[in-house]
């Protein structure tokens, strides 16, 4: 199949990340100043976000079999791009004063945006694989970037070999799988399973295994329990900036492409799928907020804060196999932008106050914060209590869907976990600002901010704005998730 002009269009965005990833690379090449390739970098992404905004509206197209640019696809395209922009924004402070080149850094941010956006706009197994290992392999760039350093915060290369071994593993399931259906069907689209399910050709055990394999593993790069072990190891030594990527980015493209397939393939039609999915939401909202009790690390709190979020998201789409509904597809897709904006303000906090030398990632560290720097003690103090799900907070708008998608499917079993979990959850998330009120017995030296700071301050401050606003209002972005999720 060839591809016309009016075809090019709707790849618009993914074009111009392409060519400003292409750009950024030139310019290294010629001349490396960070400032000028950061620079590249933020336009290009703020570029693709006004395109995809453009485009969102009135475009619906299969693009070759591979990609499906839809109102939906292009929201969540728009929600990466901007997210990225942000990261790059937040990194660069964090990165000034790393003793070793950092260009590349951002051209690794880039490539991984190119990954992320293929992702969300996949309706095959094909585009599915291209833009998860282009992902991955970019996260283990960033995961290891500050390798080289006389002073790296922590430990680089041990977090991207674990998640590199580990991350290789799950590729392998997610390709068996893949091959059971194909070796069935002849097609990798993800209508297939819908298609051939039931008929002489594609058993249902033939599929259930397939199906399990495939979900296995999306639950790894979800960091759903039992396969959650890699997750507070790799955030725990990857550098904030790279963590906040894999916790935010990483996350959000996963769960939207595993949205799409459960929709196209009609997957969870079988109960023994449905039932363990509904195990490892159990396990993952239990395990992740019982072992978060346990740390004092902040980015181990967040990693398994994560792994019981994204339990708290699978609940949502199981209940969509039980009730012939579009509130599953709203309830995810609010949830996983709010867990975003929640995301990246919480690690945001701890990026500027850190640097690639000495990173403050203990709870002990953020002793006495509201008398240090009481702007970003209460940004960082909404943030948790958005995780938490208190009232006018974004958090408690997208928890309370979940719970209302729970309750319209009957999912009185898994409802009572996510209560039970989020109970849990809030006296982790209290510790953190018990330690920020508390008094400082000794003023911390935080690294101080200077101009290349200044950014990087903006994007927190919009970060707590629309944490507000969707918290108190938050009809426009469920008109948009509505009018997005129809075509799906």
């Amino acid at each position: 199949m060839t591809l016309g002009f009016a075809d090019l269009i709707p790849l618009l965005p993914l074009i111009l990340v392409t060519v400003t990833v292409v750009a950024a690379m030139l310019a290294v090449a010629i001349r490396r100043r960070v400032m000028l390739t950061a620079a590249i970098t933020i336009s290009g992404l703020l570029a693709a976000s006004v395109v995809s905004l453009l485009l969102l509206f009135d475009t619906n197209q299969q693009v070759t079999p591979l990609l499906i640019i839809d109102q939906y696809s292009l929201l969540f395209t728009l929600v990466v791009c901007v997210t990225s922009m942000f990261l790059a924004i937040l990194s660069f402070p964090y990165f000034f004063s790393l003793n070793d080149h950092k260009d590349e850094y951002f051209l690794l941010l880039g490539i991984a945006t190119i990954g992320a956006i293929v992702m969300v706009s996949s309706n095959h197994f094909v585009s599915t694989l291209l833009g998860l290992e282009t992902l991955s392999m970019s996260l283990y760039g960033m995961i290891a970037y500050p390798l080289h350093s006389r002073d790296a915060a922590k430990y680089p290369l041990e977090a991207a070999v674990k998640y590199l071994v580990l991350s290789a593993a799950a590729s392998a399931l997610l390709l068996f799988g893949m091959a059971l259906i194909y070796a069935q069907t002849g097609t990798l689209a993800f209508s297939s399973v819908l298609q051939q399910t039931g008929t002489e050709v594609f058993s249902d055990a033939f599929s259930i295994i397939a199906l399990l394999m495939l979900f296995s593993g999306i639950a790894f790069k979800l960091s759903l329990a039992p396969f959650h072990l890699w997750t507070p190891d790799v955030y725990e030594g990857a550098p904030l900036p790279a963590t906040t990527y894999l916790a935010s980015i990483g996350k959000l493209a996963m769960f939207v492409l595993l949205l799409r397939f459960a929709v196209d393939s009609q997957a969870l039609a079988f109960e023994s799928v449905v039932t363990v999915l509904s195990l490892l939401a159990v396990a993952s909202i239990l395990g992740g907020n019982l072992l978060a009790l346990l740390q004092n690390n902040l980015k181990r709190i967040l990693a398994y804060s994560s792994i019981a979020h994204m339990g708290y998201v699978l609940v949502a789409l199981i209940a969509g196999a039980t009730v012939d509904s579009a509130v599953d597809i709203e309830a995810v897709s609010f949830y996983l932008i709010a867990y975003v904006i929640m995301t990246l303000g919480a690690f945001g906090v701890a990026s500027v106050i850190s640097s690639s030398e000495k990173e403050y990632d203990s709870i002990f560290d953020y002793r006495g914060l509201f008398w240090r720097a009481p702007w970003l003690a209460a940004i960082f103090t909404g943030m948790l209590l958005s995780l938490a799900g208190i009232p006018l907070t974004v958090g408690f708008i997208g928890k309370f869907y979940l719970f209302f998608a729970a309750v319209e499917a009957g999912l009185w079993t898994l409802l009572a976990v996510m209560i039970i979990g989020s109970g849990i959850g809030l006296y982790y998330y209290l510790r953190i600002i018990y330690r920020m009120l508390k008094p400082a017995k000794e003023m911390g030296s935080f690294r101080e901010a200077g101009i290349e700071s200044l950014s990087a301050y903006v994007v927190l401050g919009l970060m707590f704005v629309l944490l507000l606003l969707l918290g108190v209002y938050p009809a426009p972005l469920i008109t948009l998730i509505e009018s997005a999720s129809a075509l799906l």
